[in-house]
């Protein structure tokens, strides 16, 4: 299996993007892709038009979200992908984390530039 690091610094402050992450119309807008979000561990997402979804596991507000996370590219029978959404105070606002872990072989560096173009550059321009 593959995994993945990536951060980005937003100049927004961490409290704002874990309540936009969770909120279905927030995500939908920064990303540009229809999102729909339960807000609590146990609940379901999806995101850009269904092409991801998955669970939400873990939270600690203002600070963490853990989800699993699967995509149509996934192959079949394949177990989903856990990831992990680290925020953190930056000076020049928040410092996001990803590490994404057990994704299929051979498709890491495929989502490493999939979250920089679909999910950091959006969301740099939505929030600046």
């Amino acid at each position: 299996m593959d995994s993945i690091q990536v951060s980005c610094v937003l100049p927004v402050d961490p409290a704002t993007i874990y309540r936009d992450w969770l909120s279905t119309k927030a995500h939908t807008l920064f990303t540009g892709g229809a999102a729909k979000i339960e807000p609590f561990v146990g609940g379901k997402h999806s995101a850009w038009d269904g092409y991801i979804w998955g669970e939400t596991l873990e939270l600690e507000s203002g600070k963490r979200i853990v989800q699993s996370w699967t995509t149509s590219n996934f192959p079949d029978g394949a177990e989903p992908s856990r990831l992990e959404i680290n925020l953190e105070t930056d000076p020049e606002g928040c410092k996001i984390t990803l590490l994404h872990t057990n994704i299929p072989d051979g498709q890491g560096p495929e989502y490493e530039q999939g979250w920089q173009d679909h999910y950091f550059s959006p969301m740099l321009d939505y929030y600046s």
